[in-house]
């Protein structure tokens, strides 16, 4: 029974084309995924669905839901429908929670609009839900509130917000895209099991194809607003008539071309015995404070020209060691060293070849600077930063180091893609020509394609300024791509490290094994064998 039919649906906002002509069908108990880059249609696609497209909206065709045309429903009629009929999981959990609420509470909100159940009721089903979506009473109460749980916990209160009232279609926009891989496995695993456990249809929608291809029965593939092809997953990954589904296909397989490991032994980061502990809550007045310990006794070196990767679960520690390694925290046992120095008493002439890449360039740049600005702010490092037209040229060098044009100073970050961003990030880091950068989740936001243009441009430094970094990712194959050693990390402890190939292809602890094992992958079509 077709559950969801879109035909030749269009979107303008403002007069300006987004969505052209989009037609596909999703039945009850089917999943289909909606993919493509950034700015494809996707999520607008979804809101669509959901009656939320924003002011100025016009539409075109029929989007009928479960026999209802949603294009020609009043909104509240609309109203009736969301958390009923249709339930949506948002990319970022913290985003759709309110932080003021127990997750008991919001959880029970949607109850109670939509029925007539008691507060008592309400916060029953509440619980049943979230024990079904793996958050057991005896572990998490409904008393807690969102920001005591973590990334992957959070997601799974959205998703019981989302079926609390076991709705027909569910809609889950990049629900994984920000997970580490065995988060991701479970939550993948949850959906799936909701598809089959209540007959619901599942739009998913996501850029990353080794997501959906053991997962989606269909898949439809965006492009600048319009459809360029669907199929059943098995026969679209066989036999891709468009171009543009090759080259996503293209994208998530890629590997960089990267030069020869260095050899040189010539340490500039040494990381000995390192402790970090953050304070817990107190049981009592008079109770002793309980520590919780982030890092726990990590040791590590990273030679010039180096590349390591470093890979474990969120709340491993992997960021917590990051910031102490940048300065930002400090140890409460063991050192670490940048070029012969302690790291909290490192000179700024010498701080300035410690360089770092954060996961979100947005949040990470001040949008009322200009690109110019931006990227030139590690000049205070310098007792002498250059002036007039030497500072010229030297943003004009990073920005082209960096494949963007010496014209994109003058712009804000606003005006620039994703990717874009993430380049104007690595061409701040690069202004000082550092010896060592610190990639923390660098391209985990990125669409595919995006994410193998940046891959190629370290490629490309490292062959131009002999780069050390230290790449931090939960993406397995990314680190896999881009390093010569890696370090895997548990509950803040090394617990396997050796040489990447090594490593992947024997790995020695359990730990590392449920790693690999949970990363999503793709069909080599060429071979037969998975990338």
């Amino acid at each position: 029974m077709t559950l969801l039919s879109v035909r030749n649906l269009g979107v303008r906002i403002h007069d300006k084309p987004i969505l052209r002509d989009i037609s596909f069908d999703l039945e009850a108990g089917q999943i289909v995924a909606l993919t493509g880059e950034s700015g494809s249609g996707k999520s607008m696609t979804a809101l669509a669905t959901m009656g939320l497209l924003p002011q100025g909206a016009t539409t075109t065709g029929q989007l009928m839901l479960d026999g209802t045309d949603i294009l020609q429903t009043p909104e509240s009629g609309l109203c009736a429908l969301r958390g009923d009929t249709v339930g949506m999981v948002f990319q970022e959990p913290m985003t759709a929670l309110n932080p003021v609420q127990t997750i008991g509470a919001q959880v029970a909100e949607t109850i109670r609009i939509h029925t007539k159940a008691s507060r008592s009721e309400a916060t029953r089903r509440a619980r049943d839900m979230l024990n079904r979506v793996g958050l057991p009473e005896d572990r998490f109460p409904l008393s807690r509130y969102p920001h005591e749980l973590s990334g992957g916990q959070r997601q799974r209160v959205v998703i019981a917000m989302a079926i609390a009232l076991r709705p027909r279609l569910l809609i889950a926009d990049e629900p994984t895209t920000a997970l580490d891989v065995t988060t991701q496995a479970q939550i993948l695993d949850l959906l799936r099991g909701l598809v089959d456990d209540f007959g619901m249809g599942l739009m998913m929608i996501t850029h990353d194809l080794a997501v959906v291809a053991d997962m989606a029965d269909r898949i439809v593939v965006m492009q600048d607003g319009a459809v360029m092809e669907q199929a059943p997953t098995a026969d679209l990954l066989t036999q891709m008539q468009h171009p543009y589904t090759r080259a996503l296909f293209a994208a998530s397989t890629h590997r960089p071309d990267m030069p020869p490991p260095e050899r040189a032994d010539d340490p500039i980061l040494t990381v000995k015995d390192a402790v970090r502990d953050y304070p817990g809550p107190r049981r009592g007045l008079f109770a002793r404070r309980e520590f919780h310990r982030a890092v726990d006794g990590v040791s590590l070196t990273v030679n010039a020209g180096e590349r390591i990767g470093l890979v474990g679960e969120s709340g491993c520690g992997k960021s917590t060691l990051a910031r102490a390694i940048l300065g930002l925290e400090p140890l409460q046992g063991g050192s670490i060293a940048a070029f012969g120095h302690d790291i909290a008493t490192l000179p700024p002439a010498l701080r300035s070849g410690l360089q770092v890449v954060f996961q979100d360039p947005y949040s990470s740049f001040n949008p009322r600077h200009r690109v110019s600005r931006l990227i030139t702010e590690p000049f205070h490092l310098l007792p002498r930063p250059p002036e007039g037209a030497a500072r010229t040229q030297a943003i004009a060098e990073a920005l082209v180091a960096v494949g963007m044009a010496p014209e994109d100073a003058g712009k804000y970050i606003h005006q620039f893609s994703g990717g874009q961003r993430q380049r104007i990030a690595i061409a701040r880091a690069l202004i000082l020509k550092p010896d060592l950068i610190v990639f923390d989740e660098a391209v985990s936001a990125l669409d595919v394609s995006v994410r193998a243009q940046v891959l190629d441009l370290l490629a490309d430094l490292c062959r131009s300024h002999r780069l050390a970094y230290l790449f931090i990712s939960h993406d397995l194959s990314v680190v896999r791509s881009v390093t010569d050693r890696v370090l895997v990390m548990k509950a803040g402890r090394i617990v396997e490290e050796g040489e990447t190939e090594a490593v992947f292809t024997a790995p020695r602890h359990a730990y590392t094994r449920k790693l690999i094992a949970a990363a999503p992958v793709l069909p080599d079509l060429k071979q037969g064998k998975t990338a």
